[in-house]
């Protein structure tokens, strides 16, 4: 991430946060512009330019009461039942493309043993990205912005893999997950370590349809385990691909957005950009 980009993502994130906790004083552009140090005019520039979308509309987007709403539409739609029933956007077609295959109980134990890893580095509207993939899929996907750090985590994770930095392209078709056009997207491939309960969560996470929120307990109930929303919450916590295995659209019971991996500043940003292309699609239909 450029130095300038660097800064922009931390006056976008100081931004959300401010808003976060007073959006029940609905703040004006001045206001937010001014607690963050910037011209209200510059404010909605950078601002519109990130997100897509004005400060003003934002705001309603990520504000608790928007998430107990979206909490109270979600639909529980599974893949072989979306397509009978229809797509309510084009958006959320990228949900239905991501297929999951586990690793094999030896690649699992070994820590990635006769395993050849490609990764790459790539600058989302969201900070930078390392993202890895096998023969079989992509593997990895955080949010760092320090490289070292970055591969280190990665290497981390498959401590006996060999390693080599390119980008393939199960990769790069991972990665147009963040351009707007997601009907184009092929099917996104990904090749996972991980214990049976943690592949069954995960794999759960991409049945919450893009602009929709669900509850630990929800998603616990959804796999059968309506007691578990505990260990539930461990194995999203464990989740090893951000963004396209959507755990930031778990948040608490209560409506708070909860934690997250990389970061609930940026849980929180994720979130209100999906809410803003939905919203951005409908008034297109309409």
């Amino acid at each position: 991430m450029s130095t300038q980009n660097q800064i922009d993502y931390n006056r976008i994130a100081k931004a959300i946060e401010y808003i976060q906790h007073n959006f029940k004083l609905q703040p004006s552009l001045n206001e937010v512009a001014e607690k963050i140090n910037l011209s209200p005019a510059h404010f909605q520039k950078i601002f519109t330019d990130w997100a897509g979308t004005s400060p003003k509309k934002f705001l309603q987007f990520i504000s608790l009461e928007h998430a107990k709403n979206l909490l109270k539409e979600e639909k529980a739609s599974l893949f072989d039942t979306a397509f009978e029933t229809g797509l309510s956007s084009t958006s959320r077609l990228h949900d239905l493309f991501v297929k999951i295959e586990g690793m094999s109980p030896a690649e699992y134990k070994n820590g990635g043993k006769s395993l050849m890893i490609n990764y790459s580095f790539f600058q989302s509207p969201f900070g930078s990205v390392i993202t890895a993939s096998t023969e079989k899929g992509v593997c990895y996907m955080a949010f760092e912005n320090n490289k070292e750090t970055a591969l280190g985590d990665l290497k981390y994770k498959f401590p006996n893999a060999s390693f080599f930095e390119r980008q393939d392209e199960f990769q790069k078709n991972a990665l147009s997950i963040f351009d707007k056009d997601w009907t184009k997207l092929n099917t996104i491939k990904l090749h996972l370590k991980g214990t049976d309960f943690q592949l069954k969560v995960w794999e759960s996470l991409l049945t919450i349809p893009m602009g929709k929120l669900s509850t630990y307990g929800n998603l616990a109930g959804k796999i059968g385990h309506s007691k578990a929303s505990r260990a539930v919450g461990t194995a999203i916590g464990n989740n090893p691909v951000a963004f396209l295995i959507p755990c930031h659209r778990v948040i608490q019971a209560s409506g708070n957005i909860g934690g997250y991996r990389w970061g609930s500043d940026r849980k929180q940003l994720i979130v209100g950009w999906e809410s803003s292309r939905i919203y951005s699609e409908n008034s297109i239909l309409l």
